[in-house]
């Protein structure tokens, strides 16, 4: 009996998964460098900067919110706008989610308001809407709050270039103290305030400003199209959109887009309700008349600022000028935690979401 035990035992041993593994030691991964980072690394978000989403509950009787984050000042502020006067003029609730493409986009509005599937009137919209321009989807120059970001940047390049060369010694020399035997140098954690700059396929650089992904040019900024980012659904230029129709992207990055529309906002909670969504089989994966069931009824949408104390919805974000982000942005491009082989040498901006976090609601 007791060889059949530990024969047994054995060949449990051999059957755990790699999960039921003990982790080897390493490097820290990105959620480890998250989770240490001091409290002053984590700036809290406005309530007037968030809108709560609530969805008609699942088929299992579930609830259903979604927590939205409008881009600051100076980005896209006419268009976010407007959709706080949409949410507090009521104009949201009662819409649906009408378009759900794979890989794509889930968008939603009113379902007679610029829909190939509409069958009725569109509601009328509210008054004071303000209508923006095309050179509005990105921060150009000569406004003095390009200047001063692109000088910020400039600057973080300077320093990363500086920071890198050292590396490279310092690399090269612990490679070469590592084959002769020597004791190794520890190598320096990146410097306060050198978020994330680099080369990208959709722009000269990309880098964060107040936690949001951004590309760079040298005469313009804009937001990036990555997964969560919110944007405003438009009809042929030189219509921009009013923010009545809205979508969120739920599959590969549409960097394409950048430039091309306005993007204001981002989900930060609830993202699941979103991407999860029955596709549409109508084109551009809106849903046709046949599948009105699959519609998704949106109850409404509020300023979470407009909400009692008790409701209201509090998060932060990691800023992306500590050296905490630094360090975490440096670990997704360079995993070194016991999973990984090889360092990728670099990331994707939409593969560096700024961590945000819910907190207790101060009272």
């Amino acid at each position: 009996m007791r060889t059949l035990l530990l024969a047994a035992t054995a060949a449990l041993a051999l059957s755990l998964p790699l999960s039921a593994q003990e982790e080897p030691k390493g490097a820290p991964a990105p959620s480890e460098i998250v989770a240490a980072a001091p409290a002053a690394d984590w700036m809290a978000i406005p309530a007037e900067d968030l809108l709560v989403m609530t969805l008609a509950p699942d088929a299992e009787g579930k609830p259903r919110q979604v927590v939205i984050q409008l881009i600051p000042a100076p980005f896209s502020q006419g268009w976010v706008h407007n959709i706080r006067l949409f949410a507090r003029s009521g104009w949201y609730d009662g819409i649906s989610v009408n378009r759900v493409q794979d890989n794509y986009v889930t968008q939603w509005g009113d379902p007679n308001y610029d829909n190939p599937e509409a069958t009725g009137e569109p509601k009328p919209l509210p008054q004071g809407l303000k209508v923006m321009e095309e050179r509005d989807y990105t921060l150009n120059d000569p406004d003095p709050e390009f200047q001063r970001i692109r000088d910020a940047f400039i600057e973080r390049a300077r320093q990363r270039a500086e920071i890198a060369a050292r590396n490279a010694e310092r690399e090269a020399s612990a490679r070469e103290a590592s084959r002769a035997g020597r004791p190794t140098i520890a190598m320096p954690s990146p410097l306060p305030g050198l978020a994330l700059m680099q080369k990208d396929a959709y722009a000269e650089a990309a880098g964060f400003v107040a936690g949001w992904p951004i590309g760079i040019a040298r005469d313009a900024f804009w937001p990036t199209h990555c997964y969560g980012m919110v944007g405003v659904g438009r009809n042929y230029s030189p219509d921009t959109g009013s923010g009545a129709e809205l979508y969120t992207v739920i599959g590969h990055a549409p960097r394409h887009l950048d430039r091309n529309i306005a993007l204001v906002s981002r989900v930060i909670e609830g993202m699941e309700h979103l991407s999860s969504l029955p596709r549409g089989s109508g084109a551009l994966g809106f849903y046709t008349a046949e599948e009105a069931a699959k519609r998704t009824p949106i109850l409404s949408v509020r300023v979470a600022s407009d909400l009692p104390a008790s409701e209201r919805p509090s998060f932060e974000y990691l800023s992306t000028t500590s050296a905490t982000f630094a360090a975490y942005a440096e670990a997704i491009a360079n995993r070194r935690d016991p999973f990984f082989i090889v360092p990728a040498g670099g990331a994707d901006i939409c593969n560096i979401r700024a961590p945000v976090r819910q907190v207790a609601a101060s009272q």
